[in-house]
């Protein structure tokens, strides 16, 4: 397959805010636009032998990938060079990952506390004889003892939507040593607050929807690594079933890229006032945000983490009690994201247990679950939380209103926590 050349690279000494308006873009050049607008083809003229050829057909390369790969690289390792892959989707991405380096036979170790996608991709694997084992995201042993049997460990940290935190380049420094490949989901950090290659991890893989580009309004995810090799068969995978990326989307999601640091740093302060309040609280159980000093995973994340981003999770007494809540906010909305500009908050347990008034399925109770991108299809359970349990995607608005919304909604609905 071919490799397309890459954009003119940022200068070595670039900080982090002037890399993220510039990564990516091609010399200046006398008349043209400092961002050229998204290339619309589905294929290029080819005169004779492809091989080699950087532009063919559009299932395989375009100059707009070209442009974000490069950024990509340049934000998640700006002190080596790197390389990266775009795909349609952060499902797309970890899918990529997974099945282009998984064989029948390996071991994958997931969180059994992260994003309930991965728990789906999980069951896919089996079915083509992979094997998959589950540790909390907060137990080093388990994760240590893992690595006899493992081909790749998959980290999430923070993880989605609990909030624990793992060391990363603990584990990816004992994973070497055996020869273990280590993919870290990097999606709720995102490369300004958190690197992961830099912290000895072989693979970073995220979703390029949340926090990334931050305004809602495109589906992408993206793989980097500082091998080549690793990411041949990611490369390969997308072709082969097509998870590409619409130019278009590509092209948001580079342009929204040169606000990210203004974003992060917004939300990581909202989400820290929002957090503190929260505590305070007799009505609130477990507030979780990294930021806290008090809180469990605070010493690991202060430790890897630039920014702690802008997610916050505590616990409401019941399902009712947290439905009142989400329906008394006024400026907080009601959807399942997080990392845009606009505040908004769920009822997490909603993807993990049967609809209001129906029977529990067989078993444990749990049964089987919907996503949030298909409601309608039912997939293997998924990590529970409680029915009350609040995920809060903190935006860039006010902190005082931001605030003032939530205390006046769990003032209207207030319960002591029993």
């Amino acid at each position: 397959m071919s490799t397309a050349p890459n954009p003119s690279p940022m200068p070595d000494a670039s900080g982090d805010a002037t890399r993220a308006v510039h990564a990516g873009l091609p010399a200046a050049e006398p008349f043209r636009p400092p961002m050229p607008g998204p290339v619309m083809s589905a294929y290029f003229h080819l005169p004779g032998d492809p091989t080699g050829a950087p532009y063919a057909y559009g299932r395989e390369t375009n100059p707009t990938w070209t442009a974000l790969e490069t950024a990509v690289a340049e934000l998640e390792s700006p002190r080596e060079p790197a390389h990266a892959a775009v795909f349609a989707s952060g499902m797309a991405a970890v899918a990529a990952v997974l099945f282009g380096h998984l064989r029948p036979g390996d071991t994958v170790v997931v969180p059994s506390d992260g994003y309930h996608g991965v728990h789906q991709l999980g069951y896919r694997l089996a079915e083509f004889g992979v094997n998959v084992s589950q540790v909390a995201t907060a137990d080093t042993e388990r994760w240590l003892a893992a690595l006899a049997t493992a081909r790749m460990l998959w980290l999430e940290t923070p993880a989605n939507p609990g909030l624990d935190t793992c060391d990363i380049r603990a584990l990816a420094t004992a994973a070497r040593e055996r020869g273990v490949l280590v993919a870290v989901d990097n999606t709720l950090p995102t490369p300004l607050g958190q690197r992961p290659l830099e912290l000895g991890a072989d693979l970073s893989v995220a979703s390029g929807t949340k926090g990334f580009s931050g305004h809602g309004d495109v589906l992408l995810g993206y793989v980097a690594t500082r091998d080549p090799a690793l990411l041949g068969p990611v490369r390969a995978w997308r072709s082969c079933v097509g998870a590409v990326p619409g130019p278009m989307e590509t092209w948001l999601a580079h342009r929204g890229m040169a606000t990210l640091p203004l974003r992060l740093e917004r939300q990581s302060a909202n989400a820290l006032a929002i957090a503190t309040r929260l505590l305070a609280r007799d009505d609130v159980a477990d507030v979780r945000y990294p930021g806290l000093p008090s809180d469990p995973g605070h010493a690991v994340a202060a430790a890897q983490m630039s920014a702690f981003g802008g997610v916050v999770s505590f616990t409401l007494p019941d399902r009712d009690h947290a439905e009142r809540f989400l329906a008394a906010l006024r400026v907080i909305g009601e959807a399942t994201s997080f990392g845009g500009v606009r505040s908004m908050a769920e009822r997490r347990a909603r993807w993990t247990e049967p609809p209001a008034g129906t029977a529990p399925a067989p078993g444990d109770g749990a049964g089987e679950v919907s996503t949030a991108d298909d409601p309608g299809t039912a997939h293997p359970r998924a990590a529970q939380v409680p029915p009350g349990f609040i995920r809060l995607s903190v935006g860039i608005e006010d902190a005082a209103d931001l605030v003032a919304d939530i205390e006046r909604a769990l003032d209207e609905t207030a319960r002591p926590v029993g």
